[in-house]
């Protein structure tokens, strides 16, 4: 990028956005460049930050929704929320590690890339389920306000909705009103240590079928077992399943679940700064936190497929992998070559999914898709919807994300 412009307010955006409509000329749109360096290369050489449209506008915490400006540092949102016993129940990562960023996290990035964490598979869900409405500017300049501060008010909530997850490709955000949780009191992880791959798969769905409300699981293979807790962790590998609620609450399901896990192999238990720390680093994935350009995949498939998938691929190209959402989510770190072809070919043949370049070096970046190659009629109503908000095509990339939008 040559240039970034960093407008103070909506009708300052919306009047760049509107010269630029004019002119043809394309903007690239971010909050604070945190994932500067995720998808395709972009084409603008102008980029449109939204860094400067900061502060809380409205917070009520016995409602649980709050209002932000969408350039709103991510860590301004927590320590308020946390203030009141608060917080954002599904968790966004904090990309810098794998992308080798710098910058600051906004509210508004986390929405526009539909950012998740480990509790998107079983309680919170995705980013998009907490949004309530948005405003944002249209590739023509336009303002729009979509949704409202409650659930009730749908006028517009699919709107608002729809613009999360699509990588500022639709339309810069100004504004976000999303809902928030209280916070648990109390959490712990059980560890089960040297399941293989597949066992730690049926472990984590077995354990997600049992009445404990189990809140994250993941496994952690030889591999990438040492990058957490400073190593701490015991065994060759390190499954886990956690637990948040009530203290007592946590403690009697805990007990219960190291009964039911302790036949399959040995089990320790972690608790207070030590869950913390543990599901942040599985959170930002720790392990591919690296000064590095290896390709690095995402790939979201049925729990059932995931080791299965990876040892297919392990026949053909060094990878390695953990596993997220009881194995629905996989992050592949690849020693060689992307092998994009094969990658998804394979997701194909174990059900389905998508597959997302989340890093690589500038040529596989300008070579490969990062996104999903879309369905014909998914790609027809792509562009449609394209069309209708960004009818010049301005906002580089220039193609909507749905991958995203359905993870």
């Amino acid at each position: 990028m040559t240039e970034r412009l960093t407008p103070e307010s909506e009708a300052e955006a919306a009047g760049i956005i509107a010269r630029h409509f004019e002119s043809g000329v394309p903007l690239a749109l971010c909050g604070g460049n945190t994932r500067s360096g995720f998808g395709n290369p972009p084409v603008a050489e102008i980029s449109l930050s939204s860094s400067a449209l900061s502060g809380i506008v409205a917070y009520e915490p016995s409602e649980m929704v709050m209002t932000a400006r969408a350039g709103t540092p991510l860590a301004e949102i927590e320590a308020a929320l946390h203030k009141n016993g608060q917080f954002l129940a599904f968790e966004p990562m904090d990309h810098r590690g794998i992308m080798n960023t710098e910058g600051t996290p906004t509210i508004g990035g986390v929405f526009a890339a539909n950012v998740s964490g480990p509790r998107r598979f079983a309680l919170a869900g995705a980013a998009r389920d907490h949004l309530l409405g948005a405003r944002f500017v249209n590739g023509k300049g336009e303002c729009i306000k979509a949704g409202g501060r409650v659930m009730k008010n749908v006028t517009g909530l699919d709107l608002a909705r729809l613009m999360a997850g699509s990588h500022g490709t639709l339309g810069f955000l100004t504004e976000v009103t999303f809902k928030v949780l209280p916070a648990p009191k109390a959490a712990a992880t059980i560890v089960v240590s040297d399941l293989t791959e597949d066992d730690a798969i049926a472990l984590m769905a077995a354990a997600m079928a049992l009445p404990l409300e189990v809140s994250g699981a993941a496994h952690l293979p030889y591999s990438v077992r040492s990058a957490f807790l400073s190593g701490a962790l015991p065994g060759d590998s390190a499954t886990c399943l956690r637990l948040e609620g009530l203290p007592e609450s946590v403690a009697v399901r805990a007990e219960k679940l190291k009964d039911y896990a302790s036949a399959l192999g040995p089990v320790f238990e972690r608790d207070g700064s030590d869950t913390k720390t543990l599901w942040r680093e599985i959170r930002d994935v720790a392990p591919y936190a690296e000064k590095s350009l290896r390709p690095l995949w995402r790939v979201s498939v049925a729990p059932s497929e995931a080791a299965r998938l990876v040892a297919a691929l392990r026949l053909e190209a060094a990878v390695d992998a953990l596993y997220d959402w009881q194995g629905g989510l996989i992050w592949m770190r690849m020693d060689g070559a992307p092998e994009a072809e094969r990658v998804r070919a394979l997701v194909k043949t174990h059900g389905g999914g998508h597959a997302t370049l989340v890093r690589a070096d500038p040529q596989a970046r300008a070579a490969i898709p990062a996104f999903e190659p879309q369905a014909p009629a998914i790609a027809a109503l792509s562009a449609r919807i394209k069309q209708k908000l960004d009818p010049k095509g301005i906002f580089s990339p220039g193609k909507i994300n749905t991958e995203e939008m359905a993870a």
